[in-house]
């Protein structure tokens, strides 16, 4: 069931305020937000190891080279001010 139907349901049971309604909807809804709850955090597990992976790449290639990657980052910096500097200036 989806959460939306559930929410639904739920809000249908609190309109007809009976006891029992209410209290087998929320019941549903609180079972299909844990099974919603625990399929995000599983579907996002791959997204979090790869971030994981690509920090310690990044990680590794600074500590390797900081001079080449101190470089990098400055020619950046002059071609993004100068973009910059272009842009205002028109």
């Amino acid at each position: 069931m989806s959460i939306i139907t559930s929410s639904e349901n739920l809000l249908k049971a609190a309109a007809t305020a009976s006891g029992e309604g209410l209290a087998a909807a929320r019941t549903k809804m609180e079972t299909t937000l844990k099974s919603a709850g625990a399929a995000l955090a599983e579907a996002s597990q791959p997204a979090i190891d790869g971030t994981r992976r690509s920090a310690a790449a990044a990680d590794d290639l600074v500590r390797g080279n900081p001079w080449t990657v101190a470089g990098i980052a400055i020619a950046a910096g002059v071609v993004i001010g100068f973009l910059a500097a272009k842009r205002l200036g028109d």
